[in-house]
């Protein structure tokens, strides 16, 4: 991916440094994979604000992605490569050889024209899903399931993907993109790669504007508000507000948020700051 860095022509364009949009081939999605997004504005099915700080953003509609890469043993070219406002990764879009057609998350090197195909005897390539066990040590995998058939739910963002790092009889030990060192079972699918749209962090809006287009409204800190509205407001001038919290009272920084007997702490050999878990 490329970063684009916009010259200082307005107060707007100053910070901005937005995508090139290179990897793009196409701006016109496939209608037959396109459902309607209804806006909330933060309102629950009551018409009450359940969620602050979210309203407008220009309207989009939601593409269809194939998490489960269900259609085994049957061949797909990529047809285009294109920018899903959904989410943080690129998607491509498989023809496959039977006429259907399928959204997928584009990674990285994935171009029109390639082939792609998933099933349990194919070959480890980019693009290509199959079961972890047929995979060698080492691969870089991304929309990894957590049960088998359930498609993929592990690895979805923009330069995501785990690195699978050892192979057991029943579990597959994947290093994940925050370092924890985690097993998922055997046969569980992943496709092969990391995904694209790696510098998406990198980029700036430049304006609160753009992120109002995103339908972002701005956002009040802690600290403004009186002691009724927030644990940190109130204070004579520019206090400071006491320990990070939230509205509810529950610390922002330190504090572990993970229920303590989770049954799937036993899949968790190391976290992502190091420790090992009790055995």
């Amino acid at each position: 991916m490329a970063l684009k860095k916009y010259k200082p022509v307005t107060a707007g364009t100053r910070w901005r440094i937005g995508n090139s949009y290179a990897e793009i081939t196409s701006d016109v999605p496939e209608k037959s994979l396109l459902e309607k997004v209804k806006s909330t504005g933060g309102r629950n099915f009551q018409g009450r604000r359940a969620m602050r700080y979210i309203g407008g953003g220009h309207k989009k509609m939601y593409r269809q992605i194939d998490f489960k890469r269900d259609k085994k043993n049957i061949p797909a070219t990529v047809a285009t490569i294109e920018y899903d406002p959904n989410r943080t990764a690129f998607i491509a879009l498989l023809n496959y050889v039977d006429g259907e057609k399928r959204y997928i998350l584009a990674p990285q090197g994935l171009e029109v024209g390639m082939t792609v195909i998933s099933g349990d005897d194919v070959a480890p390539e980019v693009g290509n899903m199959l079961q972890l066990k047929f995979m060698p040590l080492g691969t870089n995998v991304h929309n990894i399931e957590m049960q088998p058939g359930q498609g993929g739910k592990i690895a979805r963002s923009a330069g995501a993907s785990s690195q699978l790092t050892n192979k057991e009889e029943k579990y597959a030990v994947l290093k994940m993109p925050s370092g924890e060192l985690r097993k998922v079972l055997i046969n569980c699918a992943a496709t092969v790669g990391v995904l694209s749209n790696s510098d998406h962090n990198l980029q700036s809006m430049g304006k609160a504007g753009r992120n109002r287009w995103r339908g972002i409204r701005p956002r009040t800190r802690g600290v403004a508000m009186n002691p009724v509205d927030h644990p940190m407001g109130g204070g004579e001038g520019k206090s400071s507000g006491g320990h990070p919290r939230s509205r509810t009272g529950k610390y922002a920084k330190g504090e572990k948020t993970r229920t303590k007997h989770k049954g799937s702490n036993k899949l968790i050999l190391q976290r992502k700051d190091g420790s090992k878990l009790p055995k």
